[in-house]
């Protein structure tokens, strides 16, 4: 972007300038070189800032006719790299009046390409936070809380990444034999890679299982018998808090694998059970317990009308076999837990109503007198 300059020919005002100005000092430069070489750099910061100011104001305007929430995000965070950006654009046209040495030409155009890669690596950088920022606030973000936990880390990744890129990048700007360097963290990270596979699996577990969501912060879950409530997914890890209130912690490389069974994703919950009848029940009285069973059931605003099930279906060992099984639309275990339990107790009253009871087990012992054999 900035040309290789040669040495300029002298500048005629040389001729009007005190004798001491025009003696050579450090690195070729004669002393009035190096005074002007920072009110340079000064008039090139007061253009980049002034660049930038406008440039911002022009995005400002373009931003507000798109219905886009990005853009309006990036031209507020990208006045840092405009800066540098402009000044670096400033300070190549203002050094031609300089009259540089080649020499000293050369390494400063090295600097303001290395000044335009930084502001190049930093715009990308903000571009990083406002693109994790707008993911967060999605509605895929609104919907799965999982995924959002996770995005802090893999923002940071993202970031160390770009600023390993970045270095590398304005090291070879300047000059820097980055061969050399690429060579040894090539050697060194194949020796990490292989030292850190255990970590690397549960890194690519916890971004499998921030994709695939098959469970979220505060969802109740069964893993290889473990059950309890998850309580932190990290990127190595997921910790699981069981009823006894210890954590089991599951690594995510084993856990993306793992058969999981999610309690939180259900749509509704099942009631099944089987009210055991006395045998001094009549079958005018068993019809009047499943129908008022059914009636129960029915009366209950949350049942799932799909499929219902109220059945005499055995003559058990001692007692007649009802059975009863119904899905109710809610995935609150603490709220069925409640549906539960006035259902039952309407059943009870069923059964009261009916005139019978419920059968406990009994066994019939017979005696016999040895002596009237």
């Amino acid at each position: 972007m900035f040309p290789h300059l040669a040495a300029a020919a002298r500048p005629s005002f040389e001729r009007h300038l005190p004798a001491p100005l025009l003696e050579e000092g450090p690195r070729g430069l004669l002393w009035w070189q190096w005074l002007a070489a920072p009110a340079a750099l000064g008039l090139a910061l007061l253009a980049g800032w002034f660049l930038t100011a406008l440039t911002r104001r022009v995005l400002r305007r373009i931003a507000a006719r798109t219905e886009n929430r990005w853009d309006d995000l990036l031209v507020a965070r990208i006045g840092g790299p405009l800066v540098v950006f402009w000044s670096c654009l400033a300070l190549a046209i203002l050094k031609t009046g300089l009259a540089l040495p080649a020499e000293v030409a050369a390494d400063v155009n090295e600097l303001l390409r290395a000044g335009t890669t930084v502001a190049l690596f930093w715009a990308a950088l903000r571009s990083v936070d406002i693109g994790f920022h707008l993911i967060g606030h999605s509605p895929w973000g609104m919907a799965n809380v999982t995924g959002v936990a996770m995005l802090p880390s893999v923002r940071r990744a993202t970031k160390v990444a770009l600023w390993a890129i970045g270095a590398v990048a304005v090291m070879a700007q300047v000059g820097y034999p980055v061969g050399s360097l690429l060579a040894g963290l090539g050697i060194g990270g194949l020796a990490v890679a292989l030292a850190a596979q255990k970590t690397v699996e549960n890194l690519i577990g916890s971004v499998s299982i921030g994709l695939d969501v098959p469970f979220k912060v505060g969802d109740w879950v069964r893993v290889d018998g473990v059950e309890g409530t998850v309580e932190a997914l990290g990127l190595r890890s997921t910790r699981v808090r069981t009823l006894d209130r210890t954590v089991v912690t599951f690594p995510n490389g084993k856990l993306s694998d793992a058969r999981i069974e999610s309690f939180g994703l259900r749509d509704r919950i099942r009631l099944f059970t089987v009210l055991q009848l006395s045998y001094g029940t009549t079958a005018t009285q068993l019809r009047a317990v499943l129908e008022g069973v059914e009636h129960a059931l029915r009366a209950e605003p949350r049942l799932w009308p799909g499929e219902l099930r109220v059945r005499f279906v055995a003559l058990g060992a001692y007692s007649l076999d009802v059975e009863v099984m119904a899905w109710f639309e809610t995935g609150d275990y603490q709220r069925f837990l409640a549906i539960r339990q006035e259902l039952l107790l309407r059943f009870l009253e069923v059964v009261e109503r009916a005139g019978t009871s419920f059968a406990y087990p009994t066994q019939t012992v017979e005696l016999r007198d040895a002596r009237k054999r």
